[in-house]
């Protein structure tokens, strides 16, 4: 299972499932993440925490805890 942690600078991927419950897999959802949309990876901080993300033409950054419940393809 690929995870949007394990995507690399500059490469774009599709979500194919939300991992999670309730609260989480819901604020997930809200910041646009849903199955089928595409994601760009922009940029990682040099610890790896927050990954930012391009996704619906906006930029959003996203906690690692977070990108590991997102599985992409």
């Amino acid at each position: 299972m690929k995870t949007l942690k394990d995507v690399k600078i500059g490469q774009s991927c599709t979500v194919a499932k939300l991992h999670g419950e309730g609260a989480v897999k819901r604020r997930i959802m809200d910041m646009g993440v849903t199955k089928g949309v595409e994601i760009l990876v922009r940029k990682v901080a040099p610890l790896g925490d927050p990954i930012e993300v391009t996704i619906r033409g906006y930029e959003l950054s996203i906690r690692k805890e977070d990108a590991e419940k997102i599985e992409v393809l």
